[in-house]
C-alpha cells in the first residue's frame, strides 16, 4: 500500500540547509481554573490559540503547532482548531506534534485532514505517532479501538497510519456500490489535498523509530525526550538520530528531501515578570535521565535567560544546528499578550544566531 506514497531514486539526499531555517512556536493547550492561569476554561485556551498563531505570523514565525491529550485538560481535537487557524491566517504553517495514532479513525481522520488542508491553502504539517504515557489506563480502547489478538497499541497505531496515508493519496479504500458509481473501482475519501502526503511527520522517540520512520518517507519529528541513553548530552544523542535517520532516507531512495524538527523550551528572562515566572530555573538548565514509560529516558534541558546567553547556547546545540525547523514551546497559560512578547523576544534576539530569518511573505 505504501508504494505510492512517495517516489526514489538512486541518488543521495541533496545537501539542502541543513542549518535551522524555519522556526514555529508549540503549544501543549493547558488549560485550568487557577490563581495566574489565562487560559481557564476550553474555550480560553481554543480562543488564544487562535490569536496567539495570527500574533506569531505577523511577527514572522514559522509555524503554529499543538499538542493532542485526551483525558486532561488539554487540547484534544486538533482538527476544527487547525481548520480556524488556517482560515484566519496566510503564510504560517499549521501542524500538530503529535497525533496519538491508537485513538483516530483513519480514513475519519484522512477526510478532516484534507479539510482543513484546504482551507489552510495547503499549509497543513501533522505530526503523529504510537502516542505516549496518558492519564487514561487503556483510553484508546475507551474509544473503542481495540488492537487485533496478538498486536500491541505501537503496531495497531502504525497500521492506522499506514492507512491514514494511503488515503491522503488518493488510494482506493472502499468497495463502491455499482448501482450508485457505475463503477466497481474502489472508492477513495473525498475531499482529497494534492501534496498533504509529504507533509506527514513521524514523532520519533528513539533513533531505531527514526530509521523507521525514515524507511517510510516520513519527516521526523523529534522532541525533548529521546527514550534511550548512551551517556552522552542530549543535543548529541539526537542530532545522531537525525543523522541516522538521513541515512535511511538516502538508502530507501526517497525523491524529496526529508524535513526534521526538534522541540525547545526556550525562556528569554528579560522583565520582572520573565524573573517572577522563570527566574529560579537553573536546575532545568542540564539534561535529565529518569524513566518513562517503563524504560530509560534522557530530557533534554531548558534553555532559560537572557537572550545573548540563549542564543549562543542554541548555536551550539548540535541538534538545533542539524535540524531544519525548532519547535519552542510555550507557558499557553500565561495568555496571548505573554507569549507574543516571548516569541518577538526570540524572534529579534535569539533565533538569528541558529540562521533564522523572519518569514514576513
Amino acid at each position: 500500500m505504501l508504494g505510492s506514497l512517495g517516489r526514489r531514486n538512486n541518488g543521495a539526499i541533496p545537501d539542502a540547509a541543513l542549518g535551522v531555517k524555519r522556526i514555529g512556536f508549540l503549544s501543549f493547550g493547558h488549560y485550568q481554573a487557577i490563581p495566574g492561569s489565562r487560559t481557564r476554561s476550553a474555550s480560553d485556551v481554543l480562543l488564544q490559540s487562535i490569536e496567539l498563531a495570527e500574533a506569531a505570523e505577523e511577527i514572522g514565525i514559522d509555524g503554529a503547532y499543538f499538542r493532542v491529550h485526551h483525558f486532561a485538560k488539554q487540547l484534544a481535537s486538533p482538527f476544527p482548531l487547525l481548520a480556524a487557524i488556517g482560515a484566519r491566517t496566510s503564510r504560517i504553517e499549521i501542524g500538530t506534534g503529535v497525533i496519538d495514532m491508537r485513538y483516530e479513525n483513519a480514513l475519519y481522520m484522512a477526510e478532516e485532514a484534507a479539510a482543513a488542508d484546504l482551507i489552510s491553502g495547503g499549509r497543513l504539517q501533522l505530526g503523529v505517532s504510537r502516542g505516549s504515557p496518558e492519564p487514561a489506563l487503556n483510553g484508546a480502547r475507551t474509544f473503542g479501538y481495540v488492537p487485533p489478538e496478538g498486536m500491541a497499541d505501537a503496531d495497531l497505531a502504525r497500521v492506522k497510519t499506514e492507512l491514514f496515508r494511503a488515503a491522503i493519496t488518493g488510494a482506493g479504500v472502499a468497495e463502491p456500490n455499482p448501482q450508485m458509481t457505475g463503477s466497481y473501482e474502489p472508492l477513495a475519501i473525498e475531499p482529497q489535498s494534492p501534496g498533504l502526503a509529504d507533509r506527514i511527520w513521524w514523532g520519533a522517540g528513539s533513533r531505531a523509530t527514526g530509521q523507521w520512520a525514515a524507511e517510510q518517507g516520513m519527516n521526523l519529528m523529534s522532541s525533548t525526550l529521546l527514550t534511550e541513553d548512551t551517556g552522552v548530552p542530549f543535543d548529541q544523542l539526537q542530532a545522531e538520530q537525525i543523522a541516522m535517520f538521513r541515512a535511511a532516507w538516502a538508502e530507501q531512495g526517497w525523491e524529496r528531501t526529508p524535513r526534521v524538527s526538534i522541540s525547545r523550551s526556550v525562556i528569554p528572562v528579560t522583565t520582572d515578570e520573565d524573573r517572577r515566572y522563570f527566574g529560579g530555573r537553573s536546575s532545568e538548565s542540564q539534561d535529565q535521565v529518569g524513566y518513562i514509560d517503563g524504560g530509560i529516558a534522557r530530557f533534554g534541558k531548558s534553555y532559560t535567560g537572557e537572550p545573548d546567553q540563549i542564543a549562543a547556547e542554541l548555536a551550539a546545540d548540535a541538534a538545533v544546528q542539524a535540524a531544519d525547523t525548532v519547535l519552542l514551546t510555550v507557558p499557553n497559560q500565561l495568555g496571548v499578550e505573554y507569549n507574543a512578547r516571548l516569541l518577538q523576544t526570540i524572534a529579534d534576539h535569539i533565533a538569528p544566531a541558529i540562521g533564522w530569518e523572519p518569514n514576513l511573505g
